[in-house]
């Protein structure tokens, strides 16, 4: 009897052996009998669902989704037509899921009368990685920008702020607010351009990281400051190994993220989650290279406010957008830039009552030197 015949509890001739190569896929498949239950379940299938196979086991596909979900109706199709049925741009919502843009591909299986084979792709998550991607490209002119604007404006608004106190010295009451609202506005510009030298291209230092110990400094910090009032639950896996990336960076990049939920959620009852987990991952191609780089190693903030509007959400890493009073948008640029230079991706899934930003990060190099393994600072 082989390993899937085992999981599935089933007979060999129900469960053949040809199917024994989903389980390599990367995309998730599973086997549904003819009343829609799992009996196969691929590795991929398993973080879809966010479900092990022996979770999903004794459940029908009936008690993960809605009844009238678009889905069903494919499987069935399936079974009636004894053909192949595709389908796209399907949404899986339930308290435990929520997928969009998903693809999905169902066929008969013949050794099992009634089973049918299902494949889903999560078209939500190309979407979102690739709009990262792209994000990438669009930094780097932000950072050609930047570093045009320190050189070639801080220089001038030195002699402006300069110029403006020489002449406060010898003016009228009424001039003299004049001189003092122009230092008042060299300085905010200052301070912009400032801000915006931060996206300019500087080479990041990376090490062993030890991310329980950052998340730590961060709670630690935000429960003394703007989080005192909000109820912050760690949910952490005691067995994530270490990353690597840069510590200072993912310090600022999880203060941002955790100071934006806090200002979301309602100062009564809000909440804050903070969780690490391992996960396959996802593996993304280094331009010019033959490598793919790993990211399995997660880490999320949540939120329980009202979410981000979905015209928000399809620009939130660019500068200059900000749902915020006075906001300069500029808190998740940041964030993305800093998650970019250190080789891992960030995501955002937003609902009424849930957002979550994960962060994908990747382990230490294999080869790395026997004198950096230990270090986690």
């Amino acid at each position: 009897m082989n390993i899937f015949t085992r999981r599935a509890g089933e007979t060999e001739a129900t469960l053949p052996d040809s199917i024994s190569v989903l389980s390599a896929l990367p995309v998730p498949v599973v086997v549904l009998d003819r009343e829609n239950r799992f009996k196969f379940a691929n590795p991929a299938a398993e973080q879809f669902f966010q479900l092990s196979f022996s979770s999903l086991a004794p459940l029908a596909l009936t008690d993960i989704i809605p009844p009238d979900a678009r889905l069903l109706a494919m499987v069935d199709q399936v079974r009636s037509q004894d053909a192949p049925v595709s389908d796209h741009d399907l949404t899986l919502e339930s308290p435990r899921l929520h997928h969009t843009g998903v693809a999905a591909h169902g066929a008969p299986l013949p050794e099992m009368p009634g089973a049918v084979v299902l494949t889903l792709l999560d078209g939500s998550k190309a979407q979102k990685l690739d709009r990262q991607l792209n994000f990438r490209g669009a930094a780097r002119g932000a950072s050609a920008m930047a570093a045009m604007l320190a050189h070639e404006v801080k220089n001038p608004l030195s002699g402006i702020r300069g110029a403006a106190q020489l002449l406060e010295q010898n003016a009228n009451e009424d001039d003299r607010e004049l001189c003092v609202l122009i230092q008042d506005e060299v300085d905010r510009i200052r301070n912009l351009v400032e801000r915006m030298e931060m996206f300019s291209e500087r080479p990041v230092e990376r090490s062993v990281v030890n991310i329980h110990e950052v998340l730590d400094h961060v709670r630690r910090i935000s429960s003394s400051g703007f989080a005192s009032h909000l109820r912050i639950v760690e949910n952490y896996d005691p067995s994530l190994p270490a990353v690597w990336g840069n510590r200072d960076f993912l310090v600022q990049i999880l203060l941002n993220l955790v100071k934006n939920a806090a200002e979301a959620v309602d100062p009564q009852g809000g909440e804050i989650q903070l969780s690490t987990a391992y996960h396959h991952g996802v593996r993304i191609a280094i331009p010019g290279s033959r490598d793919r780089v790993h990211l399995p190693l997660q880490v999320s903030v949540r939120d329980n406010g009202p979410g981000i509007d979905e015209e928000v959400r399809a620009n939130l890493w660019e500068p200059f957008v900000t749902t915020k009073r006075g906001g300069q948008g500029l808190g998740l640029a940041m964030v993305a830039k800093l998650v970019a230079d250190q080789g891992a991706l960030i995501e955002c899934d937003s609902r009424p009552g849930r957002t979550i930003f994960r962060l994908s990060l990747p382990m230490p190099p294999a080869n790395l030197p026997a004198s950096l393994e230990t270090r986690t600072e």
